[in-house]
């Protein structure tokens, strides 16, 4: 059976906590504290907004109530300029190598059309995908679009959030094997297996995941192990 790999990019394959704690300190170096503190409720109610973390486009409402603060240029440079292979995970780009002898890998990811793409590339992980990125607004929503870009009889989904391989089992039921990679701060968010119930796969690390082999049941269906 053809299989898919669907991997998710922030706190799954990059430490995108110890990126946004990065900005944040550079907003209160830059900006001021107050200032910052202003920076990220614009964020947060952006958020709310599109559905997505939008980095960019909050510096851009930012920049609207403090149209004379040049030093928010600074704070764009500092987004662009950013060393994101630095905040991969350890083997991260190992663990993609290591799925790809079984099938396809993609990255599955939501975000903004600027950033995320930029952030994707830039640490390295869409050369190692082969440049199979996908990025939706939610990407729990576009299955029947992924279905028809990569075409496959089973998938592997690997995301920090419970919430979302929950959301795409009750969709492809026996058709996704489920990898919860417990790291970032939704990983650590109580009650969420009570709230979400048990992934097929858990693992602490996404490095964890090289000790993991690919076999299949009397079936033909894919288990990951």
């Amino acid at each position: 059976m053809e299989t898919v790999f669907l991997i998710d990019v922030d706190n799954t394959l990059l430490d995108n906590d110890a990126v946004v704690s990065d900005l944040g300190e550079h907003l209160d170096r830059v900006v001021g504290s107050n200032a910052a503190k202003n920076y990220w409720s614009i964020f947060e109610q952006l958020r709310s907004e599109v559905g997505y973390a939008d980095y960019l486009g909050a510096l851009q409402r930012f920049r609207g109530e403090y149209p004379h603060e040049l030093a928010i240029l600074a704070v764009s440079r500092f987004l662009i300029d950013y060393p994101f292979a630095r905040r991969l995970y350890p083997e991260a780009l190992k663990v993609i190598s290591h799925l790809s002898q079984w099938g396809n890998t993609v990255v599955l990811s939501d975000g903004d059309v600027v950033f995320q793409p930029h952030k994707v590339h830039s640490s390295g992980i869409g050369q190692a995908v082969e440049n199979r990125v996908l990025i939706y607004v939610h990407k729990q929503d576009e299955l029947a679009d992924v279905e028809s870009r990569f075409p496959a009889d089973h998938y592997v989904l690997v995301d920090d959030k419970l919430r979302i391989l929950s959301a795409v089992k009750k969709i492809w039921n026996a058709r996704v094997t489920t990898v919860f990679v417990a790291q970032g701060h939704y990983a650590r968010e109580p009650h969420l297996l009570e709230t979400y119930g048990k992934p097929d796969v858990s693992v602490s690390c996404i490095g964890e995941l090289l000790a993991c082999r690919l076999t299949f049941e009397r079936d033909g269906r894919p288990a990951l192990g």
